[in-house]
C-alpha cells in the first residue's frame, strides 16, 4: 500500500494560484453527496466565500477548509476513515464551519496553500486568520485531538508561520553571484546521483530541473548530461506499459513504488521533456515514452470538443486500490472497473496539453497531434476567453481571471507559432500578457495569482505571488519579445523578475530550478532559425520541420512567406533567394542561407 500519508504538492512549475470569492450563499452537500465519500453528518459546504466567515462569526465556529483532489487516493482515505468518525464529527458539528474544495477547481486557494499538498488541512478564525495548517492524511484520534486543542487555544500554531515574506523592491532585476551560487548549491545538492531524480523520497521528473539540465548540457556540463539521462531513464519505470501515461510520483527512491494517479500536468511536462530528449539523442526510448504519453493523453484524457481532462484516479474504489488494478492487463482491467477521470475541462490544463502536443509533432511531425494542439486552443478561445485576451478557469469561476490559466495559455499560443508560423497565435499570446499586466501586476514587482479580493479577510487581503509562476511568466514575455520586438514584453520579463531576485535573496535555502531557468533566458538570445519561402513550398515546409527538431526548447522558430508582409520582429531583414532557405541567427550575426534541411542543425551550431 501506500507509504507517504499525503500527495506531493501539486505541480511544482506546476503552477499553483487567492482567496476572493464573495458569493451570498454558501451550498451544503447533503448526506451521501461528497464524490470522495464524506461523512453523512458533517454539513460540509462547497462555495469557498466571505459568507463562511459570517457564519463562523456569528455562530462562534472557526472554519475548517478540507482542499482536496478527485484523484488524491489520501483524501479518499480522510474521508472514509476520518471523517466518519463519530468524535471527528461531533466537533465539527458543535464548533466549526466545515468546507470542503476540490483543489483543481479553484487555482484561487490552491496557490495559497499548494505546498502544503493534499489533503490539506487549514483552520481559520472568523476573522480569516490561520491558526492551523496540516499536510496530509490525519488519523480520526489525531483530528480529534487537533480540534479539541484548537477550541482549547485557538492561537495561531506553528505550522501558520515561516512563509517567505517578500516586501519592498529589491533592486534587482538580474540574480547576483549569491543567489546564482545558493540555488545552484541546492539544485547540486537535491540530485541523488545513485536513483536519478532530484528529492530524497519522492521520485518524478522535475520540470524546471530537467530543462534546466539541458541548458546546462549545452553549456558543455559532463555531469548534467549524466543527470539527464540517468533520470529519465529511471523515470521510465512510472510510465504505465498498458495504457501508457505516467504515474505521479514513487514514493521510494528507486523509482519502484508508483502513486498510480495520472494528472494532465505530468503528463504534458514529461510529453515536452521527452520529445526534448529524442531530438536530442535519438534514443528509441525516449520516443516510445513521448508516444506513450501522447496516446494516453488523447484517448484517456482528450474531451470530445477538443478539450482537455484534469486527470485519472488511482484507485478505483477504496477497496480496490491501484496497486492491484494497475498490474493487471488491459482486458482484465477493465473488467475490474475505470478509476474515475476527472471531467473537468480547465483553461490551465488544456494549455499545458497544447503546449506539450506542439512539442511531440515539432520533434516527430506527427500531424495527428499539431491537429489536436489547433482544436484545443480553438476550444479554449470559445469556451473559456475573456475580454481582452483573458481566460476563464472553468464555465463559472469563484474569484479570478487566474495567473495559472493565463500563463498555460500564453505559452500554448507561443507553441502554435513556432510550430505553424501562424502570426494569429502569437498576436494572442501578446493579447494574454497584456491582460497580465493589466490585471495581475503588482505594483512594486512581479505579478499576483489572483485580483486583489475586495472584502478579503485575514490572510486573505493580501495576494499571493508564487515563484513558479513568475519564473513561468518571465520566460513566455521573454520569447514573446524575441519573437514580437515589443519593448513592453521586455519590461514585463524584468518586472517578473524584480520578484524572483527578492524571493531568491528571501529564501535562499529552497529549491527553485525555475528561477535559475528564468535568470538565463532572460540574459540571453535564444537559438534563432528563420525559415525564407513559401508556405506552401515543399522545401520550405522540409527547412521549416528541420528547424523544430532542433533540440533546444529555448528556440525562435520563424517562417517568413513572403506573402505575408513582413515578420512580426523585422529586425533582421532576410533576402529572398528565388528559393526557400535557413538562416540561423545570433545576437550579432547570421549563418549564410541553409538550402538543404539536413544542414540546418551544423549551422545553428557554426552560427
Amino acid at each position: 500500500m501506500y507509504t507517504q500519508a499525503g500527495e506531493i504538492p501539486i505541480r511544482r512549475a506546476l503552477l499553483i494560484s487567492v482567496l476572493m470569492a464573495c458569493a451570498a450563499l454558501v451550498g451544503t452537500v447533503p448526506s451521501g453527496a461528497m464524490p470522495t465519500g464524506a461523512a453523512p453528518a458533517i454539513a460540509w459546504q462547497t462555495r469557498w466565500n466571505d459568507a463562511l466567515f459570517a457564519k463562523a462569526a456569528l455562530e462562534h465556529r472557526f472554519v475548517l477548509l478540507d482542499l482536496h483532489a478527485v484523484w488524491c487516493h489520501w483524501c479518499h482515505v480522510m474521508d472514509e476513515k476520518t471523517y466518519r468518525d463519530p468524535g471527528v464529527q461531533a466537533l465539527i458539528a458543535k464548533n466549526y464551519v466545515a468546507v470542503s474544495v476540490d483543489a483543481d477547481s479553484d487555482p484561487d486557494l490552491t496557490s495559497r496553500y499548494g505546498d502544503w499538498g493534499w489533503p490539506a488541512t487549514i483552520v481559520l478564525a472568523a476573522d480569516g486568520s490561520e491558526i492551523v495548517k496540516r499536510r496530509g492524511y490525519i488519523p480520526a484520534a489525531q483530528m480529534v485531538s487537533l480540534l479539541r486543542a484548537i477550541v482549547d487555544d485557538p492561537s495561531p500554531g506553528p505550522s501558520v508561520a515561516g512563509a517567505v515574506s517578500i516586501t519592498g523592491n529589491s533592486g534587482g532585476t538580474q540574480l547576483g553571484a549569491p543567489e546564482r551560487k545558493s540555488l545552484s548549491k541546492i539544485y547540486d545538492q537535491l540530485y541523488d546521483s545513485r536513483h536519478g531524480g532530484w528529492g530524497e523520497v519522492h521520485k518524478f521528473i522535475d520540470a524546471a530541473a530537467l530543462e534546466l539540465t539541458y541548458a546546462k548540457i549545452d553549456g558543455g556540463d559532463a555531469a548534467a548530461l549524466t543527470r539527464a539521462r540517468q533520470t529519465l531513464d529511471a523515470n521510465l519505470r512510472l510510465i504505465d506499459p498498458v495504457w501508457g501515461g505516467v504515474y505521479q510520483y514513487s514514493d521510494a527512491v528507486d523509482w519502484s513504488s508508483p502513486h498510480f494517479e495520472k494528472l494532465m500536468s505530468f503528463q504534458a511536462d514529461d510529453l515536452r521533456l521527452y520529445s526534448e530528449a529524442y531530438a536530442r539523442w535519438r534514443d528509441p526510448r525516449y520516443l516510445a515514452a513521448a508516444k506513450s504519453l501522447y496516446g494516453y493523453m488523447t484517448k484517456f484524457l482528450g474531451a470530445p470538443d477538443g478539450g482537455f481532462y484534469v486527470s485519472q484516479d488511482a484507485d478505483v474504489s477504496v477497496a480496490i486500490t491501484g496497486h492491484e488494478f494497475y498490474p493487471k492487463n488491459d482486458v482484465d482491467r477493465r473488467a475490474t472497473g475505470m478509476p474515475h477521470i476527472d471531467t473537468h475541462e480547465y483553461t490551465r490544463e488544456t494549455g499545458w496539453a497544447i503546449r506539450a502536443l506542439c512539442k511531440y509533432y515539432d520533434v516527430t511531425g506527427d500531424l495527428g497531434a499539431l491537429a489536436a494542439a489547433d482544436h484545443a486552443a480553438r476550444w479554449a478561445i470559445a469556451s473559456r476567453s475573456l475580454a481582452k485576451g483573458g481566460f476563464s478557469h472553468d464555465r463559472q469561476d469563484r474569484g479570478g481571471p487566474f495567473l495559472d490559466d493565463a500563463l498555460a495559455m500564453s505559452q500554448a499560443f507561443v507553441a502554435l507559432y513556432r510550430s505553424t508560423g501562424g502570426r494569429d497565435w502569437l498576436a494572442r499570446a501578446g493579447n494574454v500578457l497584456d491582460f497580465v499586466n493589466g490585471h495581475l501586476r503588482e505594483a512594486q514587482a512581479g505579478y499576483i495569482a489572483a485580483p486583489r479580493a475586495d472584502k478579503g479577510r485575514g490572510v486573505f487581503r493580501q495576494p499571493v505571488r508564487q515563484p513558479e509562476q513568475n519564473a513561468e511568466l518571465v520566460r513566455v514575455a521573454n520569447i514573446v519579445l524575441y519573437y514580437t520586438g515589443n519593448e513592453k514584453f521586455k519590461q514585463m520579463g524584468i518586472h517578473g523578475m524584480k520578484y524572483l531576485v527578492a524571493y531568491a535573496r528571501a529564501a535562499p535555502e529552497q529549491f527553485h530550478a525555475d528561477i535559475l531557468v528564468a535568470d538565463r533566458e532572460l540574459s540571453g538570445a535564444p537559438i534563432h532559425i528563420t525559415v525564407v519561402g513559401h508556405k506552401g513550398d515543399p522545401a520550405a515546409q522540409a527547412l521549416h520541420a528541420a528547424a523544430l527538431r532542433y533540440p533546444a526548447d529555448y528556440l525562435q522558430v520563424d517562417w517568413w512567406d513572403p506573402n505575408e508582409g513582413r515578420l512580426p520582429n523585422p529586425e533582421i531583414q532576410y533576402p529572398q533567394l528565388g528559393r526557400p532557405a535557413a538562416f540561423a541567427c545570433t545576437g550579432s550575426a547570421c549563418s549564410a542561407p541553409v538550402f538543404d534541411a539536413g544542414k540546418i542543425e551544423p549551422a545553428v551550431r557554426a552560427a
